[in-house]
């Protein structure tokens, strides 16, 4: 099966995805990745190419990836 294009759509889907089933892991991201120490809520707000946006306990962040994603694989 090919990989989508990383369109508006299929990032709300990944979003919608990670929030319902992956929530420990986009609480991981924020930690690890986004350098927050204490994360108590952390929700995936959008991906695109070059960056997901998180919403960390209220507050936005933005987590610019290595290398610029090239489908949603």
């Amino acid at each position: 099966m090919a990989a989508d294009p990383l369109t508006p759509a299929v990032s709300d889907r990944i979003c919608r995805h990670m929030n319902d089933d992956h929530r420990e892991a986009v609480a991981a991201y924020a930690h690890h990745y986004g350098g927050c120490p204490q994360v108590s809520a952390a929700r995936l707000v959008a991906v695109t190419s070059e960056w997901m946006d998180l919403d960390v306990d209220g507050q936005p962040l933005r987590i610019a990836f290595d290398h610029s994603l090239q489908d949603s694989e």
